[in-house]
């Protein structure tokens, strides 16, 4: 816990003097996406108020905006903890993530399409492999959907979909082999974007949906694994 506090102190600085509960919960939300908080970990009001110098009826709207983002969970005279997604939680995530993804590129209008962040992430994930850093390749995989759904140029979806991809992290949290995960969708990934540069917005949307699918699969088989070495 202490080298989590130590980073976010260092987030303190992004509260300036116009601190609020919202840019309270977009630091601590993005700490968990990034697995400084790895899903159980109990959140001490004393520490991270401390840390980010806000009060405590600062932190604990912070708490509640991220409890109803069902990343938090509030335990009775226990405290709050980063929320454990049940394999129904992650159905239900992909199930999101194929309505709304497969969506936004079904209906890009004529191209060119403004690629470049996905061209970016791509290449973050390449970098990372070739480092062998593995949760490095599902930052990158995260930021490569996220570029997607930007594409349609909506900050509602955006908004949504924020909530949805740092949900996903936390499924990825609980992942034993980051790198047998990670790894396919790399390629993938390049396919897809090869394909909306040749302006083929049907055929990607087909590619997305199947990779979504594929990828819904691996992340259940690891769930299902986990259940039954807990039992």
């Amino acid at each position: 816990m202490a080298e989590q506090l130590t980073g976010l102190a260092d987030d303190r600085a992004l509260l300036g003097r116009t601190s609020t509960a919202e840019r309270v919960s977009d630091i601590l939300r993005s700490r968990i996406a990034e697995g400084y908080f790895p899903p159980g970990t109990r959140l001490s009001e004393d520490s991270i108020g401390g840390a980010l110098g806000v009060s405590r009826n600062t932190l604990r709207e912070s708490f509640r905006l991220l409890t109803h983002e069902r990343l938090l969970v509030h335990e009775l005279n226990r405290g709050v903890f980063v929320r454990v997604l049940t394999v129904e939680d992650v159905e239900d995530i992909y199930r999101t993530r194929s309505l709304v993804e497969c969506a936004v590129v079904r209906g890009l209008g004529e191209p060119p399409y403004p690629l470049d962040g996905l061209a970016e992430a791509v290449e973050d994930g390449r970098r990372s492999a070739r480092e062998g850093d593995w949760k490095g390749v599902g930052t990158a995989n995260i930021h490569f959907h996220r570029e997607l759904v930007a594409l349609a140029g909506s900050e509602r979806t955006d908004e949504l979909m924020r909530s949805v991809f740092a949900e996903l992290r936390l499924a990825f949290h609980v992942v034993d082999d980051p790198r047998r995960l990670h790894e396919p969708y790399i390629a993938r990934n390049a396919e897809i974007l090869s394909t909306l540069e040749s302006g083929e917005r049907e055929a990607a949307a087909r590619l997305l949906a199947v990779y979504l699918e594929n990828s819904l699969k691996r992340v259940v088989e690891v769930y299902l694994r986990r259940v039954g070495d807990e039992g």
